[in-house]
């Protein structure tokens, strides 16, 4: 069974016309309901100001969030960069046999990480 991730346009439509008839069926309801009186439209105004309001905070943690773990993926990619490259100028420090064999190592390491 393929992964449902590797088709965002279909996931898009999918999503797109799920909430275009949740809509459509709002409306219809609303409008097959009865009207609100004043007193009671006020109260509603204040209750979906305050949806709204959550929503958009809910949102906002959510983006939040996502760029703290994207900026931390990111700076552990480069310290492992940074470790990589290391510990190939490191391989000096053996004899040019064992150097030889461990940069060898290190580039098929390098190999699989980019496969990875």
């Amino acid at each position: 069974m393929s992964n449902v991730t590797h088709y965002p346009s279909l996931i898009f439509a999918l999503t797109f016309s799920a909430l275009k008839l949740t809509a459509w069926a709002g409306v219809w309801l609303g409008k097959k309901g009865r009207e609100l009186e004043a007193d009671l439209r006020d109260d509603f105004g204040l209750i979906l100001a305050a949806t709204l309001t959550l929503l958009a905070l809910i949102i906002g943690f959510s983006f939040s969030m996502a760029t703290a773990r994207y900026d931390q993926r990111k700076n552990y990619e480069e310290q492992g960069a940074n470790a990589i490259g290391t510990e190939y100028v490191r391989a000096d420090l053996l004899s040019p046999i064992e150097a030889a064999k461990v940069r060898s190592l290190l580039g098929s390491y390098l190999d699989q990480r980019v496969l990875f």
